[in-house]
């Protein structure tokens, strides 16, 4: 659908769509805090034995472990008992496989100053460490390990297939522990680089693990009866994700090339890529595939981790964007072609494979390109069978160990996430009471998907949020996603951070804000060249062309104030944020700003002050340097005079506060005025629910002010 044809549509369709806007108008309108007092649920794990299924709640940033029983899972109930919002995430959920004990790590990594995150401000410093608790019969958990997990965090925990031992990652090392806390967690022994990706061998006797040494890594063997450590076909390459086979014979992996030193960065070049198999007891390997060498055979580094395993003891599956889009594929353990198993303008993300080996579950946005549902297909081919489909949307699919139940994560336009068992009818929420009863999902609204052209002709998906009490000419607001490699869909996101995002786009509506969220080029689910366009990012940033078309989109509406538009967004969305301000001030009448990137150019600045213009240095470095500059809003702050709201963390681990600080002291030198809000001591993805509601209601009250009542922001002093 053409740019003018959508105008058109939209004109014919106004007096009805207003009629019906009207007709809602007499809904109560929501608080910011009823809209955010949701049960989020993640990392839905099953036992592998039996019918018990476990999962995180986050209710108002309280975070507990619950765990439902089959065949009803009507009895849904928490395991652990934590009663504060203090900042402590719960991480790497994981069953024994009778599913009687429950592995997690608890609190947040170290950043670069080996540092914990400590937004709760306490007085003991907190740390990340893993824990165990006992289902069925009770009591606290116990702790497993008294180290500090690291940079890295414990986020990556392995139980024996016995259930007796867990390993994890940290600080380097792999360590172990008994589940049943009776010996503090040992290091397996020293090897050296950082040792990450634990995985035991089917017969608990040894782990494979990846070794990283910078430049090369290799995967490792330790044999815990003999105490002992065997090189799979070490090279100078990068070597990673080892996969045993059920029969514990063989041991798969990913081999990438070594990194090469002086090699320019602008021009973006392919990453092939080979699947290996080695035999688990010599450590003699061979190529099993091999990729090609163009754009669409680099590695597909989308959920690769739980794609990457053997099906049964001769086949291995793997993800791949040969064709263009992330797909499916299996190939023999014997070698030959391999088999595709997914076709067509869609993608696959995550995956699962039944227990009895003969289904492959994954999610995708197939026949729906703005939504998730779940499908499977048989590892030997044939067509993928649709599990859910509809206005809802699913993911995270687990199989109950004895393979009777497909239980998932879902969600819809007006009511969040949820955990679910799928029924031949539909599907039934669990845990329903840890929903609040008065939640307000009959004031909320359904997004409309949306579809515009940017400058160049490229197509561009959006969801737009309505008011139920629209008053036109009504003020608009573009939201941006983060990543860049995600995509809003239409609904309540299945990652927290876009789930809040929703929740806040659904609040700015119920003000009386037109909201676009725009899934800009450089997002994922629309096919590789979609996800990796020439001259974008520090590159060019040519996704800037969308969020601009986007603007134009909400012009042609007949119910919006062409000369009353915001925008906002957080991480690569608040870079977005700033660059329209300071680019189209004239287009943008105000934006808020949540931890974005401001100049891109100092990231790669730091790597010209380290490598001091050595041999290791890109010959572009400078060129690149002054590209990055151009793609960044510093380079345009003297156009800029839109008032803007900045809000950031100030133990960000993704983007440094220095980047805030910067731009700051440049808008008071040319005099742009701007408000802030700090978090002392909160990371880029807010630990705190407090946090978000803080940062989400004064994101809604800044606009409110500026695009509603026409306030002016003070130049700050």
């Amino acid at each position: 659908m053409t740019f003018r044809r959508f105008r058109t549509t939209c004109l014919k369709l106004s007096p009805l769509l207003l009629l019906a806007l009207a007709a809602d108008a007499q809904a109560p309108r929501p608080s910011l805090e009823q809209i955010l007092s949701y049960a989020f649920p993640d990392q839905l794990t099953a036992a592998a034995r039996g019918e018990r299924v476990a999962w995180v709640f986050n209710i108002r940033g309280v975070r507990n472990i619950w765990v439902a029983d089959g065949p009803d899972f009507k009895n849904a109930r928490p395991v652990t008992h934590y009663s504060e919002d203090d900042g402590q995430p719960l991480a790497a959920l994981t069953l024994t496989p009778d599913g009687r004990t429950a592995a997690y790590a608890r609190g947040s990594e170290t950043n670069g100053e080996g540092e914990v995150a400590d937004p709760a401000n306490f007085v003991n410093r907190p740390q990340q460490q893993v824990w165990a608790v006992d289902i069925d019969r009770g009591g606290e958990p116990r702790l497993l390990g008294t180290m500090e997990c690291g940079s890295e965090g414990c986020e990556d925990i392995e139980l024996s297939p016995d259930g007796r031992y867990a390993a994890w990652a940290a600080r380097g090392r792999i360590w172990v522990a008994p589940v049943s806390g009776g010996m503090p967690a040992q290091p397996i022994g020293y090897v050296r680089g950082n040792n990450i990706q634990p995985r035991w061998s089917p017969d608990g006797t040894r782990i494979a693990f990846t070794s990283q040494r910078g430049d090369h890594s290799f995967i490792v063997v330790y044999d815990f009866q003999n105490q002992s450590l065997l090189y799979l076909a070490p090279s100078f390459d990068r070597d990673l994700l080892p996969r045993w086979s059920p029969d514990g014979k063989h041991i798969a992996f990913i081999r990438l090339h070594g990194l090469q030193a002086r090699l320019p960065l602008i021009p973006q070049r392919p990453e092939p890529w080979t699947i290996w198999v080695a035999d688990a007891t010599t450590g003699k390997a061979r190529v099993l595939w091999q990729s090609g060498a163009g754009p669409d055979d680099s590695f597909p580094r989308l959920r690769q981790g739980e794609t990457f395993q053997f099906v049964g003891n001769d086949r291995i599956l793997f993800a791949s964007e040969q064709d263009g889009w992330n797909h499916l594929y299996t190939i023999a353990l014997n070698g030959g072609s391999p088999l595709r198993l997914t076709e067509g303008a869609y993608e696959v993300e995550q995956v699962t494979v039944s227990p009895d080996g003969q289904w492959i579950y994954y999610t995708s946005n197939q026949n729906d390109i703005d939504r998730r549902h779940i499908w499977r297909v048989r590892p030997t081919g044939g067509s993928p069978e649709a599990v859910t489909q509809g206005d809802t949307i699913e993911w995270s699919p687990v199989i109950t160990g004895d393979g009777r139940q497909v239980l998932c994560l879902g969600s819809s336009a007006t009511v969040p996430a949820m955990p679910y068992r799928i029924t031949a009818g539909g599907r039934e929420m669990l845990a329903r009471e840890a929903l609040p009863a008065d939640y307000p999902s009959q004031a909320l609204v359904v997004p409309k998907q949306v579809v515009f052209k940017s400058a160049d002709g490229l197509e561009i998906h959006g969801q737009l949020f309505v008011p139920r009490d629209l008053h036109p000419p009504a003020p608009a607001i573009v939201f941006m996603h983060g990543g860049p490699i995600r995509q809003m869909v239409l609904g309540f996101h299945y990652m927290d951070y876009y789930h809040n995002a929703y929740a806040e786009n659904q609040y700015l509506a119920s003000l009386g804000f037109v909201v676009l969220s725009v899934n800009y080029r450089l997002g994922t689910m629309y096919g590789r060249a979609f996800r990796e366009p020439a001259h974008a990012g520090w590159r060019g940033a040519a996704e800037y062309q969308d969020i601009v078309a986007a603007a134009h989109y909400l012009q042609s509406l007949p119910y919006v104030d062409a000369h009353r538009i915001g925008l906002w967004g957080g991480s690569y969305g608040g870079y977005l944020t700033a660059l329209g301000l300071a680019r189209n001030s004239d287009l943008f009448a105000a934006g808020v700003d949540l931890h974005g990137v401001h100049d891109w150019s100092a990231f790669l600045n730091r790597w010209m002050r380290f490598e001091g213009g050595g041999m290791s240095s890109p010959p572009d470095l400078a060129e690149a340097v002054r590209l990055a500059r151009e793609s960044s809003p510093v380079s345009a702050v003297d156009r800029w005079t839109s008032p803007v709201l900045l809000i950031q963390g100030d133990d960000d681990r993704n983007v440094p506060f220095s980047q805030s600080v910067d731009l700051v002291q440049r808008l008071r030198e040319h005099h742009v005025p701007f408000e802030t809000l700090v978090f002392p001591d909160e990371i880029h993805g807010f630990l705190m629910w407090k946090s978000w509601l803080r940062a989400y209601q004064a994101t809604a009250d800044f606009f409110v002010r500026v695009l509603m009542r026409g306030e002016k922001i003070a130049v700050a002093p």
